[in-house]
């Protein structure tokens, strides 16, 4: 018999998600959280969104949190470039790259007598 644990995800009554590992669980949880705390922010301003759409944007907003971070200044953006699907290195049709090789010199210093 084989045992596994299993870690869900329970908002308002409702099973939302079934993750395999604690971590994963937790981060779901916290961007839920997030999405609720936009979901009543977006209700007290004078936009007017459906409910679906505030759940949509709210939701969306959590998710890409960190680009949110950044758009609002408040973060740092990362040095590394984000990769994008279509990457020139997997096109097979692209010349192939040459190697050289670096030349090294060894130079002696004379010592004077």
């Amino acid at each position: 018999m084989a045992v596994e644990s299993r870690f869900v995800v329970i908002r308002n009554g409702v099973e939302a998600k079934t993750f395999m590992d604690k971590k994963s669980a937790d981060e779901y949880d916290k961007m839920l959280d997030m999405a609720d705390n936009l979901s009543q922010m977006f209700a007290k301003s004078s936009v007017e969104l459906s409910d679906s759409e505030n759940e949509e944007l709210s939701i969306f907003l959590a998710e890409h949190r960190e680009e949110v971070l950044v758009a609002l200044l408040a973060k740092k953006p990362s040095k590394a470039p984000a990769k994008k699907s279509t990457d020139k290195a997997l096109d097979t049709s692209a010349a192939p790259i040459k190697k050289t090789k670096a030349k090294t010199t060894n130079t002696k210093l004379s010592e004077a007598s």
